[in-house]
C-alpha cells in the first residue's frame, strides 16, 4: 500500500470504491486516484493537516521542508512532501501500536 493510500484510509477515512477511486463518506463524493496527490499538491496536503488538526494534532512547520504533528517530525523536498511524510509516519506509528495491542489481547 502506498503512502497516499494509507493516508486516505487511515487519516481521511476514505473507502476504496474501485481500484482507481476513493469514496469520501463525509462529503458524499468519489475521488479518483489522480485527483488526490498530496506529495505534489499543497492544497491536497493541507486537507490532511485540517483533518489531523480536527482530531487534536498540532501542526507546525520549520520552513518549507520540515513539519511536525505533535512530536512526529518529517522532512521533504517541498512542504507538501514533508506533510505527506509526517502523516505517513503517524499512520505507521499507529499501525505498530495497534499491532502490539492486538498481541497483548491475544496472549
Amino acid at each position: 500500500m502506498t503512502k497516499t493510500n494509507s493516508i486516505a484510509r487511515r487519516i481521511l477515512g476514505w473507502k476504496l470504491n474501485r481500484w482507481d477511486r476513493w469514496y469520501d463518506y463525509e462529503k458524499g463524493i468519489f475521488i479518483h486516484n489522480s485527483e488526490f496527490q498530496p506529495e505534489q499538491n499543497l492544497g491536497h496536503a493541507m486537507l490532511i493537516v485540517e483533518k489531523l488538526e480536527k482530531i487534536g494534532y498540532k501542526f507546525s512547520n520549520n520552513g518549507n521542508s520540515e513539519v511536525c504533528f505533535n512530536n512526529v517530525k518529517a522532512t521533504g523536498d517541498t512542504l507538501a512532501e514533508a506533510i505527506t511524510n509526517a502523516a505517513y509516519n503517524l499512520v505507521e506509528l499507529n499501525s505498530v501500536e495497534d499491532t502490539s495491542d492486538i498481541w497483548a489481547q491475544l496472549c
